[in-house]
């Protein structure tokens, strides 16, 4: 029997229903995934049950699909280390980054079933005076703690809602289009599926950074998408009481739920010490290795962004 947390029963319907998920077979699918890990001599992987199989089900239980997330995930963390490095959340420089709130996962789901939602405020920081490069680095950190604790995540996904209030053309300036793939790489490595976008505050920099995001989205997600020009819109389509104060809503204050995940993220400094075990060993990849230059450089293609 495999070591899993339980679900409650209306995620557990949802995972057979939608991830094709039979738990009787989940100890079976682990062996058979188990087996091609210890195959791979490039691959230094977690391997507990929790782990594996929340990217059995971020697949739908498509082995071929899983092992090739899997294998990514440990690519991109490998290939970029200004991103997964140094992640000691105990860290003064990461700490002051923690406190911004950029990237928040809000405490309540949509229904017990719904997906978890993912505030984003690029303007909640001086892009003047901090980079993006840490930025997004404490929100991987965050994401990595919801791949592996939050059952949420995996089994309904994220509605990410943007909020462009503030966001500055020194913040639009640091997205260069190597660095909008390397985002969108991390974002395809993860197997928690977007289920939708909500931008909020349109801003004057917006149709920038939408026509520089756009190319990277998959026609599923480009349709998923919606822009909301006041809360009272955005209020008809995620009700008031899952969305902050400060977003009209009763689901608890922004500093409130900052403070949490910093404290959460501290909590977890274990985690992130030992998560540093595990990497790609590239010069042991069968066939041609994947780097930083294969993966982002000049020659590298550019891959569409597609969410489930």
């Amino acid at each position: 029997m495999a070591n899993l947390r339980p679900l409650v029963p209306e995620l557990a319907e949802k995972a057979r229903s939608e991830l094709n998920e039979v738990p009787n077979r989940i100890a079976e699918d682990l062996a058979a995934l188990r087996a091609w890990l210890i195959k791979q001599p490039h691959l230094n992987a977690r391997t507990d049950d929790q782990f594996l199989v929340n990217f059995l089900r971020g697949c739908k239980y498509s082995l071929e699909k899983t092992k090739e997330k899997l294998d990514n995930y440990y690519t991109v963390k490998t290939a970029i280390p200004e991103f997964f490095d140094n992640r000691d959340p105990d860290n003064e420089t990461l700490q002051t980054y923690m406190s911004f709130g950029v990237n928040l996962p809000l405490p309540h789901t949509l229904e017990v079933d719904g997906p978890r939602f993912m505030l984003v405020r690029m303007g909640a920081y001086d892009a003047s005076k901090y980079s993006i490069v840490d930025v997004m680095k404490v929100c991987y950190m965050i994401t990595d703690l919801l791949l592996v604790n939050d059952d949420t995540s995996i089994i309904a996904g994220h509605m990410v809602l943007v909020d462009l209030r503030g966001l500055t053309f020194a913040c639009l300036s640091q997205f260069s289009p190597t660095f909008i793939k390397k985002m969108t790489s991390v974002i395809e490595a993860f197997p928690i599926r977007t289920k939708g976008i909500h931008f909020i505050n349109p801003s004057s920099g917006f149709d920038t950074l939408f026509k520089m995001f756009h190319g990277f989205l998959s026609k599923k997600i480009q349709e998923r998408i919606q822009v909301h020009e006041s809360f009272e819109a955005l209020h008809g389509v995620i009700p008031k009481k899952y969305l902050p104060e400060e977003y009209g809503g009763s689901g608890g204050r922004l500093n409130d739920i900052i403070a949490d995940w910093r404290k959460n993220l501290i909590a977890n400094r274990e985690f992130f010490a030992d998560d540093a075990k595990y990497r790609n060993d590239e010069r042991k990849r069968p066939g041609k290795p994947k780097n930083a230059s294969t993966l982002f450089g000049v020659e590298g293609s550019f891959r569409t962004l597609d969410f489930d």
